[in-house]
């Protein structure tokens, strides 16, 4: 696996981050595999809620924490919005997931994958989104793809309302 860390970034706040993932909901392509790790709280839901308000989803994007998969279909292409929060390595091998990003049984489209750091195996391409609290409601996420390369959209979004962080 190709893993590289492309860039830090500083969000202001929720809306910030809800703004990138309304620039990643416009721009991105299927198959896409988003991973997202951080603490509760941090955001994670956030951009996924404004990935599909880029792909068009009108429905309220709420977290699956108990139902553990929500698919959206009606957007430009499908957000398969997934939550291990309460899984083990063990249990989200039961799952599955590869049938999502492999496109088996499934449309082809954008999987988010909340608390990733529970998967025992990753897929081959991803982009690693990784959030931390930094202070007063401003997070920073690592930004690492495996195997493909920096979406546009992570770069346009950074130039107008992030912060390069060093």
């Amino acid at each position: 696996m190709n893993v590289q860390l492309n860039m830090k970034i500083v969000l202001a706040g929720v809306e910030a981050t809800h703004k990138l993932g309304v620039y990643l909901g416009k721009s991105l392509d299927a198959p896409t595999i988003i991973l997202l790790e951080g603490d509760l709280g941090v955001g994670k839901t956030s951009l996924v809620q404004g990935i599909g308000k880029g792909l068009g989803i009108t429905e309220s994007i709420v977290s699956p924490t108990f139902t553990l998969i929500n698919e959206y279909t009606e957007g430009r292409i499908p957000l398969y919005h997934l939550d291990l929060y309460r899984l083990s390595s063990s249990e989200v091998v039961q799952l599955n997931l590869e049938t999502y990003w492999e496109g088996i049984d499934t449309t082809p489209g954008i999987v988010a994958i909340e608390w990733s750091e529970r998967m025992p195996y990753k897929p081959h391409d991803y982009i690693n989104l990784c959030f931390t609290h930094a202070h007063k409601g401003v997070r920073q996420v690592e930004i690492a793809v495996c195997n493909c390369a920096l979406p546009q959209a992570l770069l346009d979004f950074t130039q107008n309302y992030a912060h390069e962080s060093k």
